[in-house]
C-alpha cells in the first residue's frame, strides 16, 4: 500500500480523498494556487505545495513536480481537472509514480464522446444517432438526424458544452457557444450533433474494473433531476424503474467496461425514453460527484477501492457485492439565483452548517470566498434511510434548517423539488424542474412566516444597536417623548422592500411588518444572536447572524436573508440609459456587437463566463450600440457597464 498520496485537485474533492486516506493510515499532499492558499483544504492538508504563481490545477508538469518533491508514490486526480486527461496520466506513470484511475489508452478511448460511441456500438451497447462537425455540412446533418437536437462538447462533461437547438434557424450559434465554453472547460472546442431524446431520464452505472478484463457493477443512479443538462440531485436505487431494465443496463455497462479493460472506478451513463428503451451517453472514465449515494447503500468506499485497486489488491466479483440496503439522495447546494436564470452567487459565506442526519461533503467553510473561478457548487448533502420518502424528508429538512449565510444558493429550490408530490412518487425526467419552474422557484416563506422572520431579524438589530450604545443604556432604544411613535426601518428581501414599525418597552414588544401587525405574545429574551418570542400561542427560537447591513434569520419558520436599507440613502450618479450591466463577476468570453450596429430586441451583444457558465447580455429593446467597454478575456465585476444601447426612438 502506498504511503503518502497527492491529490491533484481542490476544495471538497481535496478532503474528500484525504478523508478515506487518514482512514488507512496513508499521508496525503495537495497543491493549491494562489488564491486558495486559506482555503480549507490547504489547511486540512498534513502537506502542502503552492503551485507556480498565476498556474492553475491543470499545471500537470508542477503537479508531478510537487509528487516528486514531497515523495508522493501515487497521485488521485479527484474527479474534476485532470482527471480525464489521458496526456496527465501518462505523464504521471513516466515519472515513476502510480496514477489512481483508468490506464492512459481508457481515458483517451472514451475521452471523445464520438469515439466511444463507435467503441459501444461495437460492443453491442445501444447508442443513439450522432454527427461529426467535423468538415460535413451541419445543417444537413441536424435534418437527417431530425430536430430537437443537442450540440455536445465531445470532451469533458457535468453539461459543459451542451446546447438543445429546436429550430434551424439557431444551430450556428449554438454550435458557436457550445464551441466555446468546451474549450474553456476542457481545453477541447470540438463538438458534435446528437439526436435529443424528448422527456428522458438519466441513468448512470457505476462500474469498477481490474485492467485486466474483470469488471463488475455496483448498480445504478438516478440524476434526471436537471438545471442546464447538469445534475442537481442524485439518487439510488432508481424509482419507478422496471427491474429487468435495470438488469439490462448493468450488464450493458459491464460490457462497455469491458470492451475499454477498464481499471478502476468509472461510470457509463445512459438516456432512457418514456418507453423503456435505453441508449449509451457518455463513459465518464473518473469518480464522480454523485458516488456517495452508492457508497452509502453498498457499504463500499470508493475511493479505498480506487486506492486499493491501483495498489494491486484483487476486484470483487459480482457475487461479493454487497445488496443495496434502504435509500440514499444527494442534493448538490450551488451558489447560483434559480428564479434569476440559475445566475451564479459569488461573496463570503460567512456561515455554514447543515444540521441532523446526513453527510456533508464540501469544501467550505466560514469565513471562505466563493469566486467565479471554479464550479459553483457549494456542498453535497445527502441522506441515507430505510425508504425513499424517508431520505427524501430527512435531506429536505435538513436543507431547509441549514445556516447560508452571505451568498445566494440553490437551497429553496432542493427542498421544493424533494418535498414535491410528483418526485416523491418518482416522477422524473429531466425536465422536471422546467416543467414546474414556477412552483419550484417560489421561496420557501409564506407571507405569515416572512412577517415573522422580519419581525425577529427587527428585533435583534434593536438589541444590537441597545448593546453598543456608549451611554444610557438603561434606556430602551428608541426611547423618545412621543412613546406611541414607532421606530421603523426598512429591510429588503431580494428585490422586496419589508417595511418594519416597532417600540420595545421593559418587557413588551409591539410590531408591525408592512403595516400588518405581528401578535407577540411574550418575550422571552431577545438579543443580537437570538429572539425568542411566542407569536400567536407559539414560541419560537430565532437564530440571527448580523453581518454589516445584512441580516440572516433562521427559525422555524425558515431561513432568510435580508439587507437593511439605509435611512438616509445616498444619491447615487444615474447610469445612463441603455446601460447593459454585469450581473456577476466573470470574464467576457465573446463579444457580438460593434459601436453603430444595429440590433433587435433579445439579441446577445456579449458573454460574460462565471463559475464555468455562460451569461449572454441580450438588448431590452431594438437600437443602436453606442458603446462597447470591454475586450474578449477582459474580467468585469458586478455592476460594470458593459454596453450601451440607445432605442430606436431615442
Amino acid at each position: 500500500m502506498f504511503s503518502k498520496i497527492l491529490v491533484a485537485n481542490r476544495a471538497e474533492v481535496a478532503r474528500r480523498v484525504a478523508r478515506t486516506c487518514s482512514r488507512m493510515g496513508i499521508a496525503t499532499v495537495v497543491v493549491f494556487a494562489d488564491h486558495d492558499a486559506d482555503a480549507p483544504f490547504v489547511r486540512d492538508a498534513e502537506e502542502a505545495v503552492p503551485l507556480p504563481a498565476g498556474s492553475a490545477y491543470l499545471d500537470g508538469e508542477a503537479i508531478i513536480e510537487a509528487a516528486q518533491r514531497t515523495g508522493a508514490a501515487a497521485i488521485h486526480p479527484g474527479y474534476g481537472f485532470l482527471a480525464e486527461s489521458a496526456g496527465f496520466a501518462a505523464a504521471v506513470e513516466a515519472a515513476g509514480i502510480t496514477f489512481i484511475g483508468p490506464t492512459p489508452e481508457t481515458i483517451a478511448s472514451m475521452g471523445s464522446k464520438l469515439h466511444a460511441q463507435a467503441v459501444m456500438h461495437r460492443a453491442g451497447v445501444p447508442v443513439l444517432p450522432t454527427a461529426s462537425l467535423g468538415s460535413g455540412d451541419a445543417a444537413a446533418a441536424a435534418d437527417e438526424i431530425g430536430y430537437p437536437v443537442l450540440v455536445k462538447a465531445s470532451s469533458g462533461g457535468g453539461g459543459k458544452g451542451m446546447r438543445l437547438v429546436t429550430e434551424p434557424g439557431d444551430l450556428d450559434a449554438a454550435i458557436v457557444s457550445a464551441s466555446r465554453e468546451a474549450a474553456s472547460a476542457f481545453g477541447d472546442g470540438t463538438v458534435y450533433l446528437e439526436r435529443y431524446v424528448e422527456q428522458p431520464r438519466h441513468v448512470e452505472v457505476q462500474i469498477v474494473g481490474d485492467g485486466a478484463g474483470d469488471v463488475i457493477h455496483l448498480y445504478e443512479r438516478e440524476c434526471s433531476i436537471q438545471r442546464r443538462f447538469q445534475k442537481i440531485i442524485e439518487e439510488t436505487p432508481s424509482p419507478n424503474l422496471d427491474p429487468e431494465l435495470k438488469e439490462r443496463m448493468w450488464d450493458a455497462a459491464v460490457d462497455g467496461g469491458k470492451a475499454v479493460a477498464y481499471r478502476g472506478v468509472g461510470t457509463v451513463e445512459f438516456i432512457v425514453d418514456p418507453a423503456g428503451g435505453f441508449a449509451f451517453l457518455e463513459m465518464n472514465t473518473r469518480l464522480q460527484v454523485e458516488h456517495t449515494v452508492t457508497e452509502l447503500t453498498t457499504g463500499i468506499d470508493l475511493v479505498r477501492m480506487q486506492i486499493e485497486l491501483a495498489a494491486g489488491s484483487p476486484l470483487l466479483t459480482q457475487k461479493e457485492v454487497p445488496q443495496q440496503s434502504g435509500h440514499a439522495i444527494e442534493a448538490r447546494l450551488n451558489a447560483e439565483t434559480p428564479a434569476d436564470r440559475y445566475l451564479p452567487s459569488a461573496g463570503t459565506m460567512h456561515r455554514f452548517s447543515v444540521p441532523g442526519d446526513v453527510r456533508v461533503d464540501t469544501g467550505i467553510a466560514d469565513g471562505v470566498a466563493i469566486t467565479h473561478r471554479y464550479d459553483p457548487m457549494v456542498a453535497k448533502v445527502i441522506a441515507h434511510a430505510p425508504t425513499r420518502t424517508e431520505a427524501a424528508a430527512r435531506l429536505a429538512r435538513a436543507l431547509a434548517r441549514s445556516h447560508i449565510h452571505g451568498v445566494d444558493t440553490n437551497r429553496d429550490l432542493l427542498v421544493r423539488v424533494l418535498t414535491d408530490p410528483e418526485f416523491l412518487k418518482g416522477a422524473v425526467d429531466t425536465h422536471f424542474l422546467e416543467r414546474k419552474e414556477a412552483v419550484l422557484t417560489a421561496p420557501l416563506a409564506d407571507e405569515g412566516s416572512l412577517r415573522s422572520l422580519a419581525a425577529a431579524a427587527a428585533l435583534a438589530l434593536q438589541a444590537e444597536s441597545r448593546a453598543g450604545a456608549p451611554v444610557l443604556g438603561s434606556i430602551p432604544s428608541g426611547w423618545r417623548n412621543v412613546p406611541f411613535q414607532r421606530q421603523r426601518l426598512t429591510l429588503v428581501h431580494g428585490s422586496r422592500p419589508v417595511d418594519v414599525a416597532y417600540s420595545v418597552g421593559r418587557g413588551t414588544v409591539a410590531i408591525a411588518v408592512d403595516d400588518s401587525d405581528v401578535a407577540i405574545d411574550d418575550v422571552h429574551g431577545i438579543d443580537s444572536g437570538s429572539v425568542d418570542i411566542s407569536i400567536d400561542g407559539v414560541r419560537r427560537v430565532y437564530s440571527v447572524n448580523i453581518v454589516g447591513d445584512q441580516v440572516y434569520v433562521n427559525g422555524p419558520l425558515g431561513s432568510i436573508g435580508f439587507a437593511v436599507a439605509p435611512r438616509f440613502p445616498k444619491t447615487a450618479a444615474a447610469l445612463a440609459v441603455g446601460s447593459m450591466v454585469a450581473q456577476t463577476p466573470g470574464i467576457v468570453v465573446a463579444v457580438l456587437v460593434t459601436v453603430g450596429e444595429a440590433v433587435t430586441a433579445g439579441q446577445s451583444l456579449l458573454v460574460v463566463e462565471a463559475m464555468k457558465m455562460e451569461q449572454a447580455v441580450t438588448a431590452p429593446y431594438a437600437g443602436t450600440v453606442t458603446a462597447v467597454h470591454f475586450d474578449v478575456g477582459d474580467q468585469v465585476d458586478a455592476g460594470s457597464v458593459l454596453l450601451e444601447v440607445e432605442k430606436e426612438d431615442g
